[in-house]
């Protein structure tokens, strides 16, 4: 008979008045990789705020090891040994791998921090599991991966019995997420259990035994071992079939290229060294990042922060800067939460990038409202009269690119434009 590492059993949580989960259930078993696909998002962070912290509930029980740690009576305190890695790292810059490991921990309590010490006991894991990285290095000049790698080696060597990855692979080559679906595979075979959290069933397919589908708050379905393949999806009619295969089977043809827009020449700017790259009128390109340095020098650049060191960049030709260029527009990762100002009614969120085009748009009310009775339609009217918080994901995500959108940019930069989104929403941007 198969160990229970984790059971959430008949749990309904309520979070500010609203109700996060509902008669959820969910099994992982001891050494299986169990995916996990957030058809719709409504739901997810109580569940993964749930793994950790034993919250209130307002009803069902919450099995660890097979252990109750929380349910609707009482809790237990403090927090669950269950590591979450997620696409923010949560190590400590500016330490080293060894005191990310060992010294921030719970229940670190030596005086004298002794680095070779560390390095001897550090080193049998890491060959392990074939990995080259020095004890001694800084979390800092560590790639995306070798960052995921050290997090689930601290929750190894912390006893940690489950681990969760949380879209991790957005920042991975497809050869570093081989690597990684071995080493996962390693450590299932001593017992240890992973829950792979990931929109896309077909990555959901390479590494997991199991799957379960988040919607609203309760797991839809629980698809087998034996039912994992792409045809289980297609009998799923109220989930992921409407979603994606409709939105696949209906998009448009790719344009064809069109005249250069934007060309960037022999670009260094920090980690980015030489750079080269154009893009066309009409198209969508997408630059994947394999290396964190690499992208938080690219998005410094791409938002004005950082001033190249060399090179130029070309709009229509003519030599342009980054900061300050109306033509040139960024919408920020996860934009409902870092391009909002919450201060402002809807209006003046929607026109906030119009000042540069339209210098008397504050004191012209009929500029406002000319663009209500345009985009009213569009948008609902009611959401002219709501506050930033009372408006939906949906909504927010539209205002912010409808204000891209009235800004009426020549090139549009999304930094990883589906980061924490569910799958409407996805297919919505």
């Amino acid at each position: 008979m198969r160990q229970e590492i984790f059971r959430m059993e008949r749990v309904t949580y309520v979070e500010k008045g609203i109700k996060q989960l509902e008669d959820f259930n969910l099994q992982i078993y001891k050494g299986e990789i169990m995916g996990f696909i957030p058809v719709n998002g409504h739901g997810l962070s109580a569940f993964l705020n749930l793994l950790q912290s034993n919250l209130p509930l307002d009803d069902g029980f919450i099995y660890y090891g097979e252990n109750l740690i929380n349910s609707w009576k009482e809790s237990k305190k403090g927090y669950n040994r269950i590591s979450i890695i997620q696409n923010r790292s949560c190590l400590v810059e500016h330490m080293t791998v060894a005191d990310n490991i060992f010294v921030i921990r719970q229940g670190f309590r030596q005086h004298i921090i002794r680095p070779s010490l560390f390095r001897k006991q550090l080193e049998p894991f890491f060959k392990d599991i074939d990995m080259d990285i020095s004890a001694d290095t800084y979390v800092e000049k560590l790639s995306y991966f070798e960052r995921v790698i050290v997090e689930i080696l601290r929750g190894v060597i912390m006893g940690h019995r489950l681990i969760v990855l949380n879209e991790i692979s957005t920042l991975i080559s497809e050869t570093e997420l081989r690597k990684l679906y071995r080493i996962m595979r390693k450590y299932v075979a001593q017992g240890i259990s992973f829950l792979y959290i990931n929109p896309h069933f077909e990555e959901i397919l390479q590494i997991c035994d199991r799957a379960a589908l988040l919607s609203y708050g309760r797991i839809q379905k629980v698809i087998h071992e034996s039912e994992m393949e792409i045809s289980t999806l297609m009998e799923c009619p109220d989930l992921y079939n409407n979603l994606m295969w409709d939105y696949v089977e209906h998009r448009d043809e790719i344009l064809p290229r069109a005249d250069t827009v934007l060309e960037i020449k022999n670009i260094t700017c920090e980690a980015i060294h030489r750079l080269n790259m154009k893009i066309h009128a009409g198209e969508c390109v997408v630059i994947q990042s394999l290396d964190h340095n690499v992208f938080c020098s690219l998005t410094g650049f791409l938002t004005g922060e950082l001033l190249p060191e060399a090179g130029e960049i070309l709009l229509e030709g003519k030599k342009v800067g980054m900061m300050g260029n109306r033509d040139v527009a960024v919408i920020q990762e996860q934009p409902t939460k870092s391009m909002i100002f919450h201060e402002m009614n809807y209006m003046d969120n929607l026109c906030f990038g119009l000042y540069r085009r339209l210098r008397n748009m504050w004191g012209d009310r009929r500029i406002t409202e000319s663009i209500r009775m345009e985009y009213g339609p569009i948008l609902g009217e009611e959401v002219f009269s709501l506050s930033m918080e009372e408006l939906t994901e949906k909504q927010k995500y539209q205002l912010v690119y409808t204000r891209i959108l009235l800004q009426k940019p020549k090139v549009v930069f999304c930094i990883q434009p589906f980061k924490g989104a569910d799958l409407p929403h996805r297919i919505f941007v």
